[in-house]
């Protein structure tokens, strides 16, 4: 099986990677896009057809080149499809990627592959430094070196400034991939050295036939997953396959419709936050164990053995590591939240325009008829501000309860 072939709805964006990693031309040199270069440069002039063709063929999409850029919405597959594209450039002799490199790809543990991402809120500059000096190496066993920066817009100015730098001075074999919602979430100078790739968002129904082809579950579920993640793959995976959290969702929504006054907006409001901590704590919760038994068994320490204490300093900076990511995971968490909010009220203005055909929350129809026959479409519209405003609060660090809160009693007096 192709690496290829478990990646679903972007096509266009697969045929340019896939035309890159087979390109035979690219093993030898890798081309560098560059913002004042002329559109075609052939090595001597020429009036012959083939030349011509040639130069031509250097400058498609298809082309070969050292950084790339692969922008997206969230849940379009941005990391997926980078990894693929990694497995195939890494694969030897094959550009459809085989099974051993994939699986080395897989546990990140490939030696020349190197990935950039981070469970904080921020990619930290000493990261970025370890990558760039990783990407100065030869590769040791593939045609090139691969460094794959995932969430590329979560580094500031500075940090960019010390990527910038490696993109424009790249070592022959080592190729950049960078994950990016747009490319307005970059700097200007990054944008430059890259070639985008956008994706879109992937149909409903392709998203289905994916969960059904890697999980096995029911069309039906698959359905109503891809549906109600609005075809975020990860999080319509996780909805297939955990009641837990179709049910948290669903708990969300009805909180919401069930609003009659604000001391029901203020409980409401600790009520999403705590769905937001169970919903973190579910994704984390069993990592954090693994780790810590990973580190300690490490570390020769036995199971309910006490840590030395000259080994304590490497546990509690595990345990640091797992705060922030506990951290980002509520963020994560909240957010998710306000995206349900948000598409329940969008099928409400929908079911106001008379449009039912697109509703995404069909298992709420008679709330959301109810919820359409009490207001105009004017104060849907402002619910839906109010909710924006909380996500733009929350990023910028307002106490998520806070902001809850507020968002829910605007709702009320609307």
């Amino acid at each position: 099986m192709a690496v290829w072939d478990d990646l679903t709805g972007q096509a266009d964006a697969i045929a340019i990677f896939r035309a890159a990693a087979e390109r035979p031309g690219a093993v030898a040199t890798l081309e560098r896009p560059d913002a004042d270069a002329p559109a075609s440069t052939p090595d001597a002039p020429s009036t012959d057809a083939a030349t011509a063709t040639g130069a031509a063929a250097r400058n498609t999409s298809s082309s070969m080149t050292h950084a790339w850029l692969i922008t997206g919405p969230p849940g379009s597959g941005r990391s997926n499809l980078a990894f693929a594209f990694a497995t195939a450039l890494l694969s030897p002799g094959t550009p459809q990627g085989d099974e051993s490199t994939q699986r080395l790809v897989d546990a990140r543990t490939h030696p020349d592959l190197t990935v950039l991402s981070t469970e904080g809120v921020i990619i930290k500059m000493d990261s970025v430094k370890e990558a760039v000096a990783r990407s100065q190496y030869s590769p040791s066993v593939g045609r090139y070196r691969v460094v794959v920066v995932e969430d590329a817009d979560r580094m500031v100015e500075r940090t960019s400034n010390v990527l910038l730098k490696a993109l424009e001075e790249p070592p022959e074999r080592t190729v950049w991939i960078l994950c990016a919602p747009s490319e307005a979430d970059l700097l200007p100078t990054i944008r430059s050295r890259v070639r985008t790739v956008r994706l879109r968002v992937p149909s409903i129904d392709a998203v289905a036939e994916l969960l059904i082809r890697r999980t096995g579950v029911e069309p039906a579920v698959a359905e109503r997953a891809a549906r109600e993640a609005q075809s975020h793959i990860g999080m319509a995976l996780r909805l297939a396959t955990n009641a837990e959290a179709r049910a948290r969702r669903e708990e969300t929504l009805r909180a919401a419709l069930g609003l009659t006054g604000v001391s029901t907006a203020v409980n409401a409001a600790a009520r999403l936050l705590a769905i937001a901590g169970d919903d973190a704590k579910a994704i984390t919760i069993e990592r954090d164990a693994a780790e810590r038994e990973g580190v300690l068994r490490s570390l020769g320490v036995e199971p309910g053995q006490s840590v030395p204490p000259a080994l304590r300093s490497q546990i509690k900076n595990l345990e640091d590591d797992q705060k922030r990511r506990a951290t980002r995971s509520l963020r994560d968490g909240i957010d998710r939240i306000l995206v349900d909010l948000t598409s329940l009220y969008r099928d409400v203005m929908m079911m106001q325009l008379g449009r039912d055909s697109t509703i995404i929350n069909l298992e709420l129809l008679p709330e959301l008829r109810r919820a359409a026959g009490a207001c105009p479409p004017a104060t849907t519209v402002a619910t839906m501000d109010a909710i924006a405003l909380a996500r733009q609060r929350i990023e910028a660090n307002v106490a998520p309860a806070l902001a809850l809160e507020a968002m829910l009693v605007s709702m009320i007096r609307r």
